[in-house]
Parts: structure tokens; C-alpha cells; sequence
């Protein structure tokens, strides 16, 4: 499809209402003259770990690194398992690996599309340090029953939370109860950045604090360095745009839910299986459906000028880097992965455009 042939594109990243103020943040850096580790870091890691309802927040690089370096600040590394979701962005399982360890799959929910926690149960071993639930599309995973299985091997919980800013498990925000979250600010994102970005927040102060360091190569003060950290610094550009993008987080949540409730109305289609919302809390980061023809459904899409892509059509544990991992039996992330399309669904999606999209799902031909 042609940019021209475009009626309803899949996503819209350019800055729009919050242009101005996302040009003075970067202003301001700029006329400082400090571009890493400065007071735009200190000060959005404060306001957003604010919001999140966390004690304390730590930038990082990327979504990937806040994963990594959470599990490393809890000393989980080699000779560890840690026990995730096959459906996810395959930098979930990544992540496990940069730490160390070693990512076991258990297989998903059929309903939420996140990690099953009777099948996270069944993959406990006396190697298990930690699991991993990833709150995949914003839909939280079911906490209460991995917490549960947690306690009972005395297991970490870290959460991925790349996909789920501001979400909250039966009103409480992620996070609590667990070792600590993880958030991604790539620029898809529902709080994106003009790169990459990431942050770890934790009700743990010395947590928090061990991840600080190791994300500046361990340093307990310039040039002297305590244990082996990485470099993996938020920098002072994205932080600014990340604060100035912040205070509208709320009301762009809002407008996510309010465009899934409309196409949870609008789409009854009997080959385009729309799945459950099981939280209210759900953030709906992205619009996912089922479609057992999903080629066929995508070029009638593709046709009508709407754009979808595909999150994600391989199960992480079917990709060649994950050879070396245990292999998994996952026959529900299997089928799912064979029939997930992702619908457009961002913030400025206007009323006339998702009704396009409704349109043109219903004239599908089975």
C-alpha cells in the first residue's frame, strides 16, 4: 500500500496537539547545555513514578534494558529461570537473557492473551527465581494468580509493563505487590518518546536505587565503580518530552478506551473474534482481533485503505535466537500468533475514520 493509497493509517506518531510543548521542553535542554543524567531525568522520574502510583521510578535506555536491569538488581542471573509469556514482542524473553538467566514459557490465557498462571505453576522448577507476566496489548495480567503462585515458591514478580502505562489490576496500579514494573517509551507507545526510553519503578527504595547504578556502569560516584553495571542512561531530551507529554496521559487513555468500546459495539462480524476485555484497567495500547483468514482479511483492509499489522506472528519460543532456550509446548499462543491482526487505535483516530474501519470490517466476505 502506497502512502497516497492510505485512508486510515495504523498509527500517528508525529507530535500533534502537543506539539508546542514538546518543542519548548526541548528547548530548554538544549539552552542547559546538560544532556544525561540531569535534573529533566530527576524530575520525570519523580512525576512518573507519581503516576503510576509507584514509590520510586529509574530511566533507562529502553523498555528492554528496565526489564533487564530489574532482574539483575534483584541478583537473578545465571543458572536462574524465569518464567514469561511466548505472546509478546520477543524483547520480553531478551531481556531475561541480557540478565543472565533463562526465559521459560508458559503458555497464555485464551481470554486476556497474557500469561496463564496455572500454566506458570506447572513450569516451576528449582532453578525458578522470578516470573515475568507481560500486560500485553494493556490488558493487565491476572496479578492476584500470579502473585499467588509467587509466594508460593518465594518468586519475584517483575512485571512488563512496556505495553501498559497507567493500567490498573481490579484498580490497583501495576506494580504493587511485585518486585517492580517495567515501561517501554518507544515512540508507539502510549507515553512514547522521540527514541527509545525506558524506567523501572519499585516501592523499594534500595531497589531503585542498585538499578540507578547499575545503569551508569555501577558508578557509586564518578569513576569509581562498586559492581559491573551497564550504560543505559535515559537521556535529557527524552525525559523533557516525556514530561511534557505526561500531564496528557490520562486524557489519551481515556480516548483509547473510549475508541475500543466503540469498535467492541460496531464490530460483530462472524469471522473476526474480538477478545475479551477482562480488566477495566485495560489501557488498549493496541486493538487486537482474531481472523482465521487473517491474510485474506488484511488485504480486503489493505484494499479499503486501512493499515493493520500483525503483533505477533511468531510465539517467541518458534523464533531461530530462542533455539538455545528450552522449548515450549504452547498450543494457545501457537493459535493465537496464526490469526492476530492489530486494528488502528491511537489517540487523534477520529470518529470518521474508525468508522471506515468498522465499514470495511463488516464487508468482509467469509
Amino acid at each position: 500500500m502506497s502512502g497516497s493509497d492510505v485512508r486510515v493509517p495504523f498509527n500517528m506518531l508525529k507530535p500533534g496537539d502537543d506539539r508546542a510543548e514538546v518543542e519548548r521542553a526541548i528547548a530548554r535542554v538544549i539552552d542547559s547545555g546538560w544532556f544525561v543524567l540531569g535534573p529533566e531525568v530527576t524530575a520525570f522520574e519523580a512525576e512518573f513514578a507519581a503516576a503510576m502510583g509507584a514509590g520510586h521510578a529509574a530511566g533507562v535506555n529502553t523498555g528492554t534494558d528496565a526489564i533487564a536491569l530489574a532482574l539483575k538488581a534483584l541478583g537473578i542471573g545465571p543458572g536462574d529461570e524465569v518464567i514469561t509469556s511466548p505472546l509478546s514482542a520477543a524483547y520480553s524473553a531478551l531481556a531475561i537473557d541480557m540478565a543472565g538467566a533463562t526465559p521459560i514459557f508458559a503458555d497464555i490465557d485464551p481470554a486476556r492473551l497474557t500469561l496463564d498462571p496455572a500454566a506458570a505453576a506447572a513450569a516451576v522448577t528449582s532453578r525458578t527465581r522470578a516470573i515475568l507476566p507481560v500486560h500485553l496489548y494493556g490488558q493487565p495480567a491476572d496479578l492476584d494468580a500470579i502473585h499467588a503462585v509467587a509466594a508460593r515458591h518465594a518468586l519475584a514478580v517483575v512485571e512488563d509493563a512496556c505495553q501498559a502505562h497507567l493500567a490498573t489490576h481490579r484498580g490497583v496500579p501495576l506494580g504493587r505487590g511485585s518486585a517492580a514494573a517495567a515501561y517501554s517509551f518507544y515512540p508507539t507507545k502510549n507515553l512514547g518518546a522521540l527514541g527509545d526510553g525506558g524506567a523501572v519503578t519499585t516501592d523499594d527504595p534500595a531497589l531503585a536505587e542498585r538499578i540507578r547504578r547499575l545503569r551508569n556502569g555501577g558508578q557509586t560516584t564518578r569513576y569509581h565503580h562498586d559492581e559491573r553495571g551497564v550504560n543505559s542512561r535515559l537521556d535529557e531530551l527524552q525525559a523533557a518530552v516525556l514530561r511534557a507529554r505526561l500531564p496528557r496521559l490520562q486524557a489519551a487513555t481515556a480516548a483509547r478506551r473510549r475508541l475500543a468500546a466503540e469498535y467492541r459495539i460496531r464490530l460483530h462480524h462472524p469471522a473476526v473474534q474480538v477478545p475479551r476485555q477482562c480488566d477495566a484497567g485495560h489501557v488498549y495500547h493496541l486493538f487486537p482481533v482474531l481472523v482465521t483468514e487473517r491474510d485474506r482479511f488484511q488485504a480486503h483492509l489493505r484494499a479499503a485503505g486501512i493499515e493493520t499489522l500483525i503483533h505477533y506472528p511468531v510465539p517467541i519460543p518458534r523464533q531461530p535466537a530462542a533455539t538455545a532456550w528450552s522449548p515450549a509446548m504452547c498450543p494457545v499462543a501457537d493459535r493465537v500468533t496464526a490469526e492476530v491482526v492489530s486494528l488502528p487505535l491511537y489517540p487523534s483516530l477520529s470518529a470518521i475514520a474508525q468508522a471506515e474501519v468498522t465499514a470495511a470490517v463488516a464487508a468482509f466476505s467469509r
